[in-house]
């Protein structure tokens, strides 16, 4: 079985942040990535065309890889603000942005203007979606250590 690489498992985690499904073949660790034509009616009729003809002859050689799950999401929103011990401040505007309704977009306003703490968190974020494809490319493929 293939064993997938670091960088392979950031532009996986890459893609799935803007929406792609993701394909690794089981014993290459090709990539294949799509956009989905079930969630942008808009796409080309060549991509989605080219996306249908992928499932029906070769996607029995590879394994999906699933975006993380909406409470993954608040997981890593939540440790990202448990963990910034030196912006107390942040640290409960985030949380307060956490408990409300639409705690994602209000989580999001926080971060995009925290300053310096932006860069941080995108960093946080890319860090923890990376783990959590290794995690289901080792289940998927059977490389789990």
């Amino acid at each position: 079985m293939f064993t997938p690489p670091l960088a392979l498992i950031a532009e996986i985690a890459g893609e799935l942040e803007v929406g792609s499904r993701v394909f690794v073949h089981k014993s290459t660790g090709a990539l294949r990535s799509y956009i989905d034509p079930e969630k942008y009616e808009g796409l080309e009729k060549e991509f989605a065309d080219e996306f249908k003809v992928f499932l029906e002859k070769e996607a029995s050689q590879y394994v999906e890889v699933e975006h993380w799950s909406t409470p993954d999401a608040f997981r890593i929103m939540e440790a990202f603000a448990e963990q910034l011990t030196d912006a107390p401040g942040l640290q409960k505007e985030l949380f307060d942005a956490l408990g409300n309704r639409k705690s994602f977009s209000g989580f999001k306003w926080k971060i995009d203007n925290s300053g310096p703490h932006r860069q941080q968190w995108f960093d946080f974020k890319a860090a923890r979606q990376q783990e959590l494809v290794k995690k289901q490319l080792e289940f998927l493929l059977g490389t789990e250590e």
